[in-house]
């Protein structure tokens, strides 16, 4: 019902007429006062939805308890603290705070630096305040603003169109239809005939979360932040982005570990009752025995990978904006990236400006000039080095009292760019493009002063100058104009026009690119380029830094593919010119469809679709409003060799929290065949409640050092992704070898120094403690790498640290009177003496079947 008022709001809004909302909210066209805008931001607030708004505290907090493993230590105390087992809820408490609050720790400083790096990019508006033109941040602006738009700028907040030139509008974030809506002002004769229409199809009302394809225009700004139509959906809306592959792989882990200790509580209950005859101790060791199968260091591991990883990278001036970004960057196997500044310099420089025939011609360049001089739309490259160029040779006009008449601003479907002035009291239009799309509309050229109707004799000579100019590596755009009687000009007036000649831009490969994308692909990320440029021009660009571009597909070629072809030669081929956003995007879907992680690299306003498909949208801090709202990533240099590094510690992050996850899974899942057969075979429990639990409490403290490991050079070499069977293979094979340890461990202390009474089941328990907390540590060392451990690789300083830790501990616990809180007992000297080789014994097993199970998984 709220929606829907919103929206009636808004909709009776807009068909008043400016001057009476002016009035209403208190506004000129001048724009607000600067005192009147900040008491206006002080009573609306910030102009942010609500998914946009910093967690308070508690809410994070309370999110940490929200984790399946931390509610299940939290009933299993609460029963234990029902049934009076005080000692046994005092370990579990300590438990979950550990881990609620190293995960709150890790969620608040990372949503706060989070917050930090977004002020580094944030997206400003055009405001007008006391007449003049201010960019301020988008969260600043208020209602009863006048906002100037231009092609790329997002739509800050919701308001009504008071003027606009060409303006078109994408809406798919509210409305989910891909094709853009042009937007025009209502006037006093057609503002009874929308009367009816619902809010957002409404011509002149523009809404937040909304961005502008081209074109220009001015709106008065009606609701901000939570009041506006999209901070209204986005209320229910939050919470629903897609799970990445690694977040699902994590949720059957858990899910897994769950079962198995639903499985294994009564299991193990009702067998200690069965052979023990004392259900107190048999329902507490059960507890116990749960408690040890959580991972409730789980979360705070993948929170502590991640934002070391977001860190690191944000010293390698990379800004993550979503953490979970940072796993897929280290699954991608394939980077799609635009060619213009990512494996080019961004330089553009203005080499030549030649008539229809390839000879230098003055009249090209000025013409070139006053187009680019007089639009005021989205500026890009070449506009810059047309100006910079005629400005640094100091060229004059031949032209007196030039002014403006109208302009078709630039879009990436028509790819040209078209404006009206009066030269010399002549009206002329000047349009400048791509030489296809500029060939679509022109019937003639200007050959020595005299306009000649196009031949295909002629096509044919000024294709050849163009394909002389491509391969040398340049960029070509047609210059055209015509005369023209109007005052305003339509795209439909671009026709019939005569070619004046080309201008033709460089933009050189970089030299970092080269080895980049070498390393790229030696590391196993597959480099395509897309790009809207032509593809001769692509194919040197791609030759010069190492992309084998020696077949491409055109943007034309595309649209007459069907799914299963076009994803055929996507895998295939590593160049794809002349394509449309619309293209771009549709190749990336078809690649993650087959299974690929795919990421794209791009600044340009048409990569905002493509940006929003990739499981990786990169971006950087110069882009287009809306193209970093659609990036995951932010680079502040435009550079692969940044991204190279990104997807290195993408990789390692996600190796780091895999050990965690092996280990602890492998482990547990030996403890249950040891549980089980202690517990069908020994007169009493292998090990008490308390012991087992403080067992898992030092082990699980000591395995926060694992985000500080170090990796194994050749473990980052290949894209890394879940492999759930792969990890289930690991468990089954690995998991055994600690149980046939901790049997044998059972043996020597049962038959070899006769522990196998209830009077001596202390000094028993103590022995399996302590074998238990080594080994299991240890395990870390041997099951880290793929190599020989402590010769070939060594775990980092911190693992080290923590593990002697262990060590310390434990041994403090097995050999002082402290150890007796816990009803550990002293353990012989002969003991001490066989301990050794039982340690050795099981770390050289383990090497050996971590070897078998390499093998078994090439």
């Amino acid at each position: 019902m709220e929606k829907k008022t919103k929206a009636f709001e808004l909709q009776k809004l807009a068909l008043q007429a400016p001057e009476q909302l002016f009035g209403d909210y208190q506004t000129t066209r001048e724009g607000l006062g600067t005192a009147d805008a900040k008491d206006r931001l002080e009573t609306y607030g910030m102009n942010i939805v609500a998914s946009q708004k910093p967690l308070p505290a508690w809410k994070i907090w309370l999110n940490a308890l929200k984790d399946p493993f931390v509610i299940v230590l939290i009933l299993l105390a609460i029963v234990s603290f029902i049934t009076n087992d005080i000692e046994a809820v005092v370990v579990m408490s300590l438990m979950v705070i550990c881990s609620v609050s190293i995960s709150f720790y890790q969620e608040y400083t990372s949503q706060k630096t989070s917050i930090n790096l977004r002020e580094m990019i944030e997206n400003t508006a055009a405001v007008i305040r006391e007449g003049e033109r201010q960019e301020i941040p988008m969260d600043e602006v208020v209602p009863g603003d006048i906002v100037k738009l231009h092609t790329g700028d997002m739509i800050p907040a919701d308001g009504v169109l008071l003027d606009s030139n060409d303006l078109f509008i994408n809406q798919s974030s509210l409305t989910g239809e891909s094709l853009p809506v042009e937007k025009l002002p209502l006037t006093a004769d057609n503002r009874a005939d929308n009367a009816d229409k619902p809010a957002v199809d409404l011509p002149n009302l523009l809404f937040m979360g909304t961005d502008v394809l081209s074109g220009q225009g001015t709106i008065l700004i009606l609701k901000t932040g939570k009041d506006t139509f999209f901070g209204d959906i986005a209320k229910s809306a939050t919470g629903s982005k897609a799970e990445t592959a690694f977040e699902i792989g994590l949720k059957r882990v858990s899910s897994l570990l769950l079962k198995m200790i639903a499985i294994l509580f009564p299991i193990v209950f009702i067998l200690n009752v069965l052979t023990k005859h004392d259900v107190n101790s048999a329902f507490f060791f059960a507890i116990a025995v749960a408690v040890g199968l959580t991972p409730e260091m789980l979360p705070m591991i993948v929170n502590s990978n991640l934002a070391k990883g977001a860190q690191k990278l944000a010293k390698e001036k990379v800004i993550v904006k979503k953490l979970s970004a940072i796993q897929n960057l280290g699954a991608m196997d394939i980077l799609c990236t635009d060619k213009t500044g990512t494996i080019t310099e961004d330089r553009v420089v203005l080499m030549h400006y030649v008539d229809p025939f390839g000879n230098e011609n003055e009249d090209v360049l000025n013409y070139a000039y006053l187009n680019s001089k007089y639009q005021t739309g989205w500026r890009n490259l070449m506009d810059v080095a047309v100006l910079d160029y005629f400005d640094s040779k100091k060229k004059t006009l031949p032209f007196a009292n030039v002014s403006k008449i109208d302009e078709i601003p630039f879009d990436f479907s028509r790819r040209r760019l078209s404006v009206a002035l009066s030269l010399a009291g002549e009206r002329v239009m000047i349009t400048k493009g791509a030489v296809e799309e500029m060939a679509e509309v022109c019937s003639s050229v200007l050959i020595n002063g005299e306009k000649v109707a196009l031949t295909p004799d002629l096509i044919e000579q000024m294709k050849a100058v163009n394909v002389k100019m491509n391969q040398d590596g340049m960029r070509v755009i047609t210059v055209a104009q015509k005369t023209i009687d109007s005052d305003v000009i339509h795209i439909a007036d671009e026709n019939n026009l005569t070619i004046l000649g080309f201008i033709g831009f460089l933009d050189p490969a970089k030299a970092s690119a080269i080895t980049a994308i070498s390393s790229l692909q030696a590391h196993g990320v597959t480099v395509k380029v897309l790009t809207g440029d032509n593809a001769i021009v692509a194919q040197k660009v791609c030759a010069d830094v190492g992309i084998d571009a020696e077949h491409y597909l055109l943007g034309s070629d595309i649209d007459g593919m069907s799914d299963a072809e076009l994803t055929e030669q996507a895998e295939k081929l590593n160049l794809f010119a002349k394509l449309n956003p619309m293209q771009k995007e549709r190749v990336i879907g078809l690649l993650k469809q087959k299974d690929h992680i795919v990421g794209f690299m791009g600044d340009g306003i048409n990569d905002a679709p493509s940006l929003r498909t990739a499981d990786v949208g990169i971006s950087v801090d110069t882009a287009a409003d809306i193209t970093k709202d659609a990036s995951t990533i932010i680079l502040l240099e435009k550079s692969l060799q940044v991204l190279e590094i990104g997807v290195q510690e993408g990789r390692s992050v996600f190796i780091n929290m895999m050990k965690y996850i092996k280990i602890t899974l492998s482990s547990n899942f030996g403890n249950v065949f040891s549980i089980l057969i202690a517990s069908a075979f020994l007169p009493f429990l292998p090990m008490l409640s308390m012991q087992l639990l403080v067992q898992n409490l030092i082990y699980d403290v000591a395995q926060l050092a694992i985000p500080w490991d170090n990796v194994d050079r050749e473990e980052i070499e290949k894209p890394v992704t879940w492999n759930m069977k792969n990890l289930l293979n690991f468990t089954f094979l690995i998991g055994p070898v600690s149980s046939i340890f901790d049997i044998l461990t059972f043996i020597l202390l049962y038959f070899g120094f006769h522990y196998n009474t209830i009077a001596s089941q202390g000094t028993f328990q103590s022995g399996w403690f302590i074998v238990g907390l080594i080994t299991q540590t240890l395990a870390l060392h041997i099951l880290r790498t793929k190599k020989v451990p402590f010769i070939k690789s060594s775990a980092s300083i911190t693992v080290w640290v923590a593990t002697i830790g262990v060590f310390v501990i434990g041994g403090v616990l097995s050999l002082t009177s402290i150890g007796h809180f816990f009803d550990l007992h002293l353990l012989p000297v002969t003991y001490w003496l066989i301990f050794p080789f039982i340690i050795i014994g099981y770390l050289i097993t383990l090497q050996f079947a971590k070897m078998i199970y390499q093998k078994s998984s090439e």
